[in-house]
């Protein structure tokens, strides 16, 4: 051990530094090449005197040795088995490329920044966000061109105010919000069972700690909407092994038997690669004996969630084709129609033919699915139970083995209780309050007039006490 211990010796100055800036910060300063080279070295010589060392006890004798935090070291050990090198950090944030992804909890930040805006009663510009994103460090950095694209995928425009474009949400996006909060109100009225399901992802490498987006240090109104949505790294790494998990819960906790996962193959930036519309269907059709009677099942909008039970005639198809369509459906077509008017019958027609095959899976088994408006991960609580399952798992994940992750994510799993969920589902509901109130605040704002009242004449009632939501 006296290698060992010289080694610690000459990191004490730097250990001892470490130590006393973790003190007056909040998360201490990353550490360099030199010094992770050390922590290899002291890793090295613990294994070679006691080759039996649990690999969590090595850990925590290298914390003690010098004075860096377990999850640095962690970091490091990984860093060094992938690469067989370490690096310095880099002190610049990240630039996306066009060719990178944003995942759906950076979308729903980023809409919520620009509600931030209106709730401080600012009117939110293209550079006034862009900047608001660009020193979160949360967020990835953007060039304009690239945030511009992103924004208009958010389904955001423009109006002009003062002279000013001002950001807003399209019609049909702000519509299909207001549905959702409507029909999701009807539903708890009618004292309807609600299930959340949703797909998650679990790498072996994941030590850091997760970032929980209900932060109950919030003091104000006006700060409410400037909470963090998220559950762990944005994307999987692409390094390392993986889990794929789906679940599903409600206010009664999580639906036994509903746990799926296996292991990754691809191993993309997407996890959602992973899942197809065959496994979800296989396993949702298994769920729904376990479910309450005429229950209601939430999900979001996942290219495996939303198969249609037949393609719809569009542009892209050919005029006898879209005539076989519409004779087939039993409509009358006049072969002087031109390719315009064949496709405006079939618009007309949408509502009867244009269908999910989740959704009548689901409505067989007198049950009703319902979807979330795109890139609004907060109105869905399994994504705080995913948080304090990843944060369990990150906490004892010591081996980085993909069959200990197995065990840590059913352990994890099994300490959510239905307490948790109802409470999550409660802070869900008022998130739903705030979403229903930010709409009118944008509309008094752009109109300048004074804000509604809501409580008085609007047909849904968001203002109503815990008892009657």
């Amino acid at each position: 051990m006296n290698g060992c211990c010289e080694l610690g010796r000459k990191y004490s100055k730097n250990a001892a530094s470490v130590q006393g800036e973790a003190k007056l910060q909040s998360h201490p300063k990353p550490i360099h090449s030199s010094q992770k080279l050390i922590i290899i070295n002291l890793h090295k010589k613990l294994k070679k005197d006691n080759p039996h060392i649990l690999n969590n006890d090595a850990i925590t004798q290298l914390a003690e040795q010098t004075g860096i935090g377990i999850s640095s070291i962690k970091k490091t050990l990984l860093e060094y088995k992938h690469t067989g090198a370490v690096t310095s950090p880099n002190k610049k944030k990240h630039r996306l490329t066009f060719k990178e992804k944003v995942d759906e909890f950076d979308k729903s930040a980023i809409r919520r920044k620009v509600h931030e805006f209106y709730i401080n009663r600012d009117l939110p510009t293209f550079s006034k966000v862009l900047q608001a994103v660009n020193i979160d460090e949360d967020l990835p950095n953007f060039k304009r061109s690239i945030f511009h694209l992103l924004l208009k995928e958010l389904n955001f425009t423009y109006t002009t105010q003062s002279h000013d474009s001002i950001l807003i949400e399209k019609e049909d996006f702000i519509i299909w919000r207001r549905n959702y909060l409507r029909t999701i109100k009807r539903y708890r009225e009618e004292g309807r069972q609600i299930y959340y399901l949703d797909e998650t992802w679990i790498n072996t490498d994941d030590i850091t700690n997760n970032r929980v987006w209900m932060d109950e240090t919030i003091k104000s109104e006006k700060n409410t909407f400037s909470r963090r949505l998220t559950t762990g790294s944005a994307n999987p790494n692409g390094k390392g092994k993986r889990l794929i998990v789906l679940h599903i819960g409600s206010a009664a906790g999580f639906v036994p038997g509903g746990l799926l996962y296996f292991e990754s193959t691809k191993h993309t930036r997407d996890y959602h690669d992973e899942m197809n519309s065959d496994t979800f269907h296989e396993w949702f059709k298994n769920i729904l004996p376990s479910l309450d009677d005429n229950a209601v099942i939430v999900m979001d909008n996942a290219p495996y969630h939303s198969v249609k039970l037949e393609k719809l005639p569009n542009i892209s198809w050919k005029k006898t084709e879209i005539i076989k369509w519409l004779e087939d459906k039993g409509k009358e077509i006049s072969e002087a129609m031109v390719k315009a008017e064949l496709l405006q019958i079939v618009a007309l027609q949408k509502n009867r033919f244009d269908k999910y095959v989740i959704d009548e899976i689901a409505k067989q088994d007198n049950k009703t699915v319902v979807r979330l408006p795109p890139y609004h991960c907060e109105l869905n609580p399994i994504q705080m139970v995913w948080s304090m399952v990843k944060e369990y798992i990150t906490s004892y994940n010591n081996t980085f083995e993909i069959q200990d992750l197995k065990l840590l994510l059913e352990q994890g799993i099994s300490r959510v209780t239905a307490e948790h969920w109802s409470n999550f589902i409660k802070q869900v509901r008022d998130e739903e309050k705030k979403m229903w109130e930010i709409d009118y605040i944008i509309d008094s704002m752009i109109d300048g007039t004074s804000p509604l009242i809501i409580n008085v004449k609007d047909e849904i009632n968001f203002e109503t006490s815990d008892s009657d939501y």
